[in-house]
């Protein structure tokens, strides 16, 4: 599996949100999570196609995000973006390859975050096999 490049702005401060992501982190060693100060610095971090997580981005259950990711990760490599509280910088919105959403809902985006490594490893789970999608 190819390496999956988390950029986010701002870092977490939270111990218990914390200890969460890297519970995940242990388990999905493929994932690489890059913070960035300002929504300006998301780009020199990118590698490979961009996708961003967005409240009106594209809406996917489980299976599906999992066959997305897989297949979007075929071709090269692959950056998913969460903005700042402000959303996403609009040159950053124009390099972006497209968008997704966890929900309709709106989250704050450090618990976005832990979703979507939730959902990652969960994506990674599915594509195994493995029991902890049930």
């Amino acid at each position: 599996m190819k390496v999956i490049h988390l950029i986010v702005v701002g870092k977490l401060k939270d111990k218990n949100l914390e200890e969460i992501e890297r519970g995940y982190l242990k388990r999905i060693p493929t994932l690489k999570i890059i913070e960035v100060k300002k929504e300006e610095d998301v780009l020199a971090k990118v590698k490979g196609d961009l996708y961003l997580l967005e409240e009106k981005g594209k809406l996917m259950d489980s299976p599906e995000f999992s066959n997305w990711l897989y297949k979007s990760m075929e071709k090269n490599e692959f950056s998913l973006a969460i903005g700042g509280a402000a959303g996403h910088h609009q040159s950053v919105i124009s390099a972006s390859k497209g968008s997704i959403s966890l929900s309709p809902l709106t989250f704050p985006h450090k618990l976005a975050r832990i979703l979507l490594v939730e959902q990652l490893y969960r994506a990674m789970t599915l594509r195994e096999g493995h029991p902890y999608h049930k």
